[in-house]
């Protein structure tokens, strides 16, 4: 059982609002039997004065008093309830935020691989379902299980003192609903762990049809049709397999609720008999039966609350499955420093490497220097491992052979953060964040706080100084179309401000896949001429399919099938006539 685990999550979010919460259902507790015995009070005394002398004002008088009280009693349990209403909302939404930030967290920490896994994706849908308000609904089940569990013992010592049969009639004929709320919450569980790739598949989808990103291509080949189809059959049939637990369930609830039924008649015909034969007032009546129905709905609702900590805690797995996940790419327990500025420079010493699920090798005996301030560029095919050999630098992943070092240090032995801080990258799938033109660039380096200047420099050096300068609000205006009174940019655009959110960070190492794919000519020539103003120290590695650019680096290096196959400045490798010299003159052939 993992409920702990789940309190311990409520207790350090909101350890206030818990006390409170608490103390408001012992307070709830026993207001039922009060009520009742003020009311039995009330009958008792009415009932009593029909067969004496006692004036109706004195009889009056004393059923006045308990009116009052009873009312009383009833208005503060109004006022009880509303507050305990309002904390478990102000803790249910405190909870709620707290466990999202557990996931999100998780989410980061967790390496890159898995997001290559479909059942990762599986696992991460299943929690985040739960971690909303899983942890949330175990408490208000515990704390409607005390609050009923008090009310019971109540009832049921004084129903006790009426006859011990009919507690344990009472007990009894709740079991039944019990036992098949159990069924189903283990059934339910095993249903939805089942149909979790189901649900995914139906949300991307909704997502394509309702989303930017596959908006143009849906419209232009008409496929807003097909996918709204294989939305609607996916959700048919999840809606099928929901119903039909659904009807099962019903089925067999209302032959539990019949049996309770028959259970609670019968308890009320003895009360009445005994009533008949004089043996309890009216008033023990009234106070026995409402005492049985009572004590039934709280043994039920505490049944039913124990079903319900049995469900959480089955779907709990799903979070926690998600939570154990465990990292393979951390930092050492007692990192070394990154060498600054470099001396030697980084070594790829042997390196293989082969994805998690791959079924064969991407990179194989990679082995190459690079010096600090050297301008390198990698060529080849897409597919050669280019962009793979940057991922592993970054610690992406790490060779599943070989080493990458820095000075002669593995990069394993740095901590993670400190050096990330020394690489800036700009990646072929760089991200369009629908934030404002200044906050995009700052991105690039959060640890120190938004300088205006130092964004400016960035964005000029990476061409995008132009772009904002043009916008309505400048530096201030929003990027994208997502949110009110945002600016859509060219991709071309776009990619000038990943560019200058990669120029921010005063890293000592810069690389960029891809850089100017989407730029013009000009802007392109703008962009290498500002990489080559670069200042000294700082290590250049660009990955590019256009050889007007990469023929400006100091030694380029040309990756085929996951190898390097030819090395050398342009000039060497077009005299080499190999492969490089073979691409060269199959691009620049459209240029002449």
């Amino acid at each position: 059982m993992r409920l702990h685990l789940a309190l311990r999550f409520i207790w350090q979010s909101t350890p206030g609002w818990t006390i409170t919460n608490m103390v408001l259902v012992l307070l709830q507790g026993p207001v039922p039997l009060l009520s009742l015995y003020l009311m039995k009070l009330t009958i008792d005394e009415v009932s009593g004065s029909l067969t004496t002398a006692i004036t109706p004002s004195d009889v009056f008088g004393d059923v006045a008093v308990y009116i009052l009280l009873m009312g009383v009693v009833t208005v503060l349990s109004v006022m009880v309830g509303l507050l305990a209403g309002v904390v478990k909302e102000a803790q249910s939404l405190a909870v709620t935020d707290y466990m999202l930030d557990i996931i999100h967290a998780k989410s980061v920490a967790v390496d890159l691989e898995y997001y290559e896994n479909a059942t990762y994706y599986d696992t991460m849908r299943r929690a985040q379902g739960e971690a909303a308000y899983r942890p949330m609904h175990i408490l208000q089940n515990i704390m409607s299980l005390g609050q009923s569990l008090v009310s019971l013992l109540a009832m049921g010592a004084l129903l006790m003192t009426f006859h011990p049969v009919i507690t344990l009639v009472m007990v009894v004929a709740v079991i039944p609903g019990f036992l098949i709320s159990l069924r189903y919450s283990g059934k339910m569980y095993r249903w939805r762990r089942e149909t979790t790739s189901v649900e995914r598949e139906s949300s991307y989808f909704d997502w394509m049809l309702s989303g930017e990103q596959h908006a143009k291509e849906i419209r232009l080949f008409g496929l807003g049709t097909l996918f709204m189809d294989r939305f609607r059959d996916l959700r048919r049939r999840l809606r099928q397999e929901r119903l039909q637990l659904a009807r099962r369930q019903a089925i067999e609830g209302l032959i539990a609720q019949l049996v309770s039924t028959l259970a609670m008649y019968g308890a009320y015909a003895l009360i009445v008999q005994q009533t008949i034969e004089g043996a309890i007032s009216i008033g023990d009546l009234v106070i026995y039966y409402q005492a049985f129905q009572r004590g039934q709905t709280y043994l039920r609702q505490i049944l039913t609350n124990l079903a319900g900590l049995y469900e959480d805690n089955l779907f709990l797995t799903n979070m926690y499955e998600f939570l154990d996940l465990e990292p393979k790419i951390f930092s050492p327990s007692k990192p070394r420093p990154v060498p600054r500025p470099m001396q030697a420079g980084i070594e790829f010493q042997n390196v293989n490497f082969q994805y998690p699920n791959g079924t064969r090798p991407v990179l194989e005996d990679i082995s190459l220097t690079i010096e600090p301030g050297q301008k390198i560029a990698l060529v080849g095919e897409n597919g050669s491992g280019k962009t793979t050999l940057i991922k592993l630098l970054c610690r992406l992943y790490d060779p599943t052979g070989g080493a990458i070092r820095v000075d002669g240090i593995d990069l394993r032995e740095f901590d993670l953060t400190e050096f990330r801080g020394e690489v800036s990258v700009i990646l072929q799938d760089y991200a369009r964040y629908n934030l404002t033109a200044q906050e995009n660039i700052w991105l690039g380096n959060v640890s120190a706080p938004p300088d205006p200047k130092q964004i400016t420099a960035a964005a000029r050096l990476g061409g995008a100084d132009g772009v904002i300068s043009s916008l309505k609000d400048g530096y201030q205006t929003v990027l994208g179309k997502l949110f009110q009174d945002g600016e859509q940019l060219s991709i071309g655009e776009w990619q000038k401000i990943a560019l200058s959110r990669a120029f921010l960070r005063d890293s000592q190492v810069i690389i960029l896949d891809e850089p100017t794919s989407s730029m013009d000519a000009q802007a392109e020539y703008e962009v290498f001429e500002s990489l080559r103003n670069l200042t000294d120290g700082h290590t250049v590695i660009l990955i590019s399919h256009r050889f007007s650019t990469v023929r400006m680096v100091d030694k380029i290096y040309v990756l085929a099938d996951g190898r390097i196959v030819e090395q050398g400045s342009h000039e060497d490798l077009v005299a080499q006539n190999g492969r490089y010299a073979h691409l060269f003159r199959t691009q620049a052939q459209y240029y002449t």
